[in-house]
């Protein structure tokens, strides 16, 4: 992999027209040993948020030692490049045949059910292989209700009244059992944690068993940019946020239970920034060679605002405009889709023209595991940069699409 001091160094010497990755190891190293500092329990990196093997080997280089997955290409990839590495299958429904692969081939002894079901598949698994019920966990998954910008509890989670029944269910088979729960992607309302922390402790309560763990799942917000023209929401920081969850976990009595937590954007969200070219600008559009298909899907959605820097191409002699003046672009990307245009424009120098590159910031969560084939775009070039993002010259904002015409 090529090393560059800067993506605007990278963008000058490579001169590229397709899209760059630029992986930041220094911020994902930093990011990750943070985290871990901060939570009082077990980090277990979500694979599921980019589980590309530059991200694998180096958070298994600074000693994250334990990975969720949710899928046996998940469970290769980690197996591959942290052959040592706890791995906990938390994804809540399985194929049978997936759940043996696990058990059997890879030797994993932490799962999770929400729902009577998934339980009748990991028995009849664990009896066919002859194993001690006893040396499983399996975590029962809750509802919890809050404000995230993707919410996943519409999809997964046993009613309060249910847990308790999988809990008891369990705990009579041999299995030890754990209380577990997702909060959603990317936070928005810090008591979210606390409603959560009550919906446990009233499952455990009236379950009656012993619990073995605790697993908070994910949720812990990263850093991203700020739309000018939206109120910054009222947010703590993630030390401040850790704070108040160690806090809420002593004040519902999960003090003394081992705990887990399942991080993966506020990890590896700013480990990576992405430099795109301008193929056109047709007025106040500009045509990039990305998009929502790609590396930009945080970006049609509208929940994410990512911060953008403009880096002028040298060989444009002429410019009209005036470079201090910041004005929205309505971005639009490179399939022939007419949905591929981002929810939010981006603020850039109106003097940005067809050939000039744009470095996208905070790409690392998503963005790499949710690129598609569509249209035969599949950005795949990554280099190694050492100076963050973050660093230097002020990225421009998004704004929202309101203020500006079509």
């Amino acid at each position: 992999m090529q090393r560059f001091d800067t993506a605007k160094a990278a963008a000058l010497e490579l001169r590229p027209d397709e899209p760059v990755y630029c992986f930041h190891p220094s911020v994902l190293k930093a990011d990750a040993q943070a985290f871990m500092g901060m939570f009082p329990g077990k980090t277990a990196y979500a694979v599921k948020t980019n589980g590309e093997p530059m991200v694998l080997k180096t958070l298994a280089e600074i000693g994250v030692n334990c990975f969720d997955v949710a899928s046996p290409g998940e469970i290769r990839a980690v197996r591959e490049l942290a052959p040592k590495a706890e791995m906990l299958y938390m994804h809540p429904i399985k194929a049978q045949s997936d759940i043996r692969l696990a058990l059997e081939q890879y030797g994993i002894r932490v799962t999770v059910v929400d729902h009577e079901d998934e339980v009748t598949k990991v028995v009849r698994v664990v009896r066919a292989l002859d194993i001690d019920p006893g040396q499983i966990t399996i975590y029962v998954r809750i509802q919890t209700k809050g404000h995230a910008a993707y919410e996943l509890s519409k999809k997964f989670g046993a009613g309060p009244a249910q847990g308790v029944e999988l809990l008891q269910r369990l705990h009579r088979s041999g299995f030890k059992v754990g209380i577990c729960f997702h909060v959603g992607s990317q936070i928005e309302d810090p008591d979210t944690y606390d409603r959560a922390l009550k919906s446990a402790d009233w499952v455990r309560n009236r379950a009656g068993v012993p619990l073995v763990g605790l697993d908070v799942g994910g949720g812990f917000p990263a850093e991203y940019g700020h739309d000018p023209n939206r109120k910054v929401p009222d947010m703590p920081s993630i030390g401040q946020l850790m704070s108040r969850l160690r806090s809420d976990i002593e004040e519902w009595g999960f003090g003394d239970t081992p705990l887990v937590a399942e991080p993966g954007r506020v990890i590896v969200a700013r480990a990576f920034s992405l430099i795109v070219r301008v193929l056109l600008r047709k007025g106040r559009r500009l045509y990039i060679n990305d998009g929502i298909w790609a590396s930009l899907s945080d970006s049609w959605t509208g929940k994410i605002t990512l911060p953008a820097k403009f880096i002028p191409d040298p060989a444009i002699r002429q410019r009209n405009g005036d470079a201090a003046n910041i004005v929205p672009f309505k971005v639009c990307g490179a399939t022939c889709d007419s949905v591929d245009i981002l929810s939010r424009p981006f603020w850039l120098p109106e003097t940005v023209d067809t050939g000039d590159w744009i470095e996208i910031g905070h790409i690392g969560a998503y963005s790499l595991s949710l690129r598609t084939r569509f249209n035969g775009f599949y950005p795949d070039r990554f280099v190694e940069v050492m100076t963050p993002f973050d660093d230097g010259e002020r990225p421009h904002g998004y704004a929202s699409l309101e203020t500006m015409a079509d």
